[in-house]
């Protein structure tokens, strides 16, 4: 499955983001799907998983509260809204895929098999 990743862009403090994250290839009705992001310097960390039904979720404690994921299997895309952004939130934003349909085998980078190419959220104090 391809999947590219969109939506990102400069923001101030507070404000907010969706990000899109579309695919092609292959239907995602049965992938499960995460956000990761990098920021300079760090490791690629986990933001949020979502199973191949929509109906579990696992958020990084940093982003809980603030970040909202969903998808649409109908439009093969997956979202992530942010909300309330810090400039912590200051990354690169993945999306990535795996046939794992559930959250629980899904919690670190190497369990996706396919990523999108990332988009940029700045988030200016």
């Amino acid at each position: 499955v391809q999947l590219q990743a969109f939506g990102g862009g400069l923001v101030q403090a507070g404000g907010s983001l969706r990000l899109s994250c579309a695919a092609s290839g292959r239907t995602l009705n049965s992938y499960g799907m995460g956000w990761f992001r990098q920021a300079p310097g760090k490791e690629r960390e986990l933001v949020v998983v979502i199973s191949y039904s929509g109906t579990s979720t696992y958020y990084a404690d940093s982003v809980k509260g603030r970040f909202t994921i969903s998808r649409d299997n109908a439009k093969n895309t997956v979202y992530l809204q942010m909300n309330s952004l810090k400039p912590e939130d200051t990354a690169v934003y993945y999306c990535a895929a795996d046939r794992v349909p559930y959250v629980d085998s899904l919690l670190t980078a190497g369990d996706f098999d396919s990523w999108g190419q990332g988009t940029q959220v700045t988030v200016s104090s």
